[in-house]
């Protein structure tokens, strides 16, 4: 079937609107920013926040629909990219028809509009996914993953830049919720326990390990249970997950024929003046010295790869990671949204350190792609 050409779906207009947008410049936002905004709830900062995503979010989104149509090796041609594209030129369209923010009902009709934007994007992930695995069986299987370091960097900058959106899209929406829990402003927790997060993140890794094994490593968490810092919870609930649910996989997979009971997963939480460090740490065997610089591209993964093809890209459906080879890259880019960073040092035979950095100063600007 011939894939659709942007102009056979959108008119000559709305492209050359896309393409001045996203020639402008986009505005870095804090983690401090959003809490010290969202905390004064007042009509007149739900309508000046409004009036900036109103703003913001056409240049944004202009920027990956451009990058959407000129991707290397024919990815840009892959029936699931252009779904993915489609998706963005209909958000920007929504926005861009969207009249001038100047009272409380504009404000209102405005949040409803972005959530069912953000519900839109539910499904990018899985469906960029589908094309790059799409591109990655029509490739020569002799081409080193290094070669393609272009689509790599494209990646990472396109699942950076959706972060972000969906950030200032679930922020803002969130903020209207009247029923939020104590000390939460939006999607941030002033007072967020890594120790606690991180014990709901491995219980919830562990349920996913009892079901595919039918039995699970225990997982140790050491810290100071009652610290506390301003982050966002599903954020670090998601990069906890990921990387506990790699270790208790390896540690599985690594004792499963011992009599001796698998060791367990150990957590450190540490808070330091600049930074919040978790380390998960496992002795599920390591990873080969040549594996490790594979670990953080789109196309790498020690799982066996998930059925693609039964995906439906046009479902709203959670769709599991795992096998992806985007679980270690995309962690990553959620912890260096907030200025933090992920790193991995494994020692072959033994084991991986997984060595998750938060910034606990909340002042770093958001990386703009």
């Amino acid at each position: 079937m011939a894939t659709k050409k942007l102009c056979d779906s959108f008119s000559k207009t709305l492209i050359d609107e896309v393409h001045k947008w996203g020639s402008m410049k986009q505005m870095g936002v804090s983690l401090r920013c959003m809490l010290d905004f969202g905390s004064v709830q007042s009509e007149r900062n739900m309508i000046l926040a409004a009036q900036f995503l109103h703003r913001e979010l056409p240049v944004r989104i202009a920027r990956r629909a451009i990058e959407l149509e000129s991707l290397p090796y024919g990815l840009s041609e892959k029936p699931a990219v252009v779904k993915v594209r489609d998706w963005y030129l209909d958000s920007f369209r929504d926005l861009r028809s969207f009249p001038e923010i100047k009272n409380a009902n504009d404000e209102r009709e405005f949040t409803r509009m972005i959530k069912m934007i953000k519900v839109r994007h539910n499904n990018v992930v899985p469906a960029m996914a589908l094309g790059v695995q799409q591109l990655k069986k029509s490739l020569d299987p002799k081409l080193d993953y290094e070669d393609l370091d272009e689509i790599h960097r494209f990646l990472d900058r396109f699942y950076m830049s959706r972060i972000g959106i969906r950030m200032l899209i679930g922020q803002h929406v969130a903020v209207h919720d009247p029923n939020q829990p104590p000390n939460c402003i939006g999607y941030i927790h002033a007072k967020m326990s890594p120790i606690q997060v991180a014990k709901d993140a491995s219980e919830d890794a562990r349920s996913v390990c009892l079901r595919e094994y039918g039995s699970a490593p225990n997982v140790n968490i050491y810290g100071d249970p009652s610290f506390t810092f301003p982050y966002v919870p599903a954020h670090l609930h998601m990069m906890v997950f990921e990387l506990v649910k790699n270790s208790l996989r390896a540690v599985q997979e690594r004792h499963m024929e011992s009599d001796k009971p698998a060791p367990p997963i150990c957590i450190m939480v540490a808070d330091g003046e600049e930074d919040v460090t978790i380390k998960v740490s496992d002795e599920g065997g390591g990873i080969a010295r040549s594996g490790l610089p594979r670990i953080f591209t789109y196309l790498y993964s020690t799982a066996n790869d998930p059925v693609y093809e039964r995906l439906d890209v046009g479902s709203a459906d959670v769709v599991t990671m795992a096998g992806y080879g985007y679980g270690l890259p995309i962690c990553r880019l959620y912890a260096r949204y907030f200025g933090g960073d992920l790193q991995i040092i494994s020692m072959e035979g033994y084991g991986t350190d997984a060595y998750l950095h938060l910034s606990r100063l909340g002042d770093s600007q958001e990386p703009l792609p």
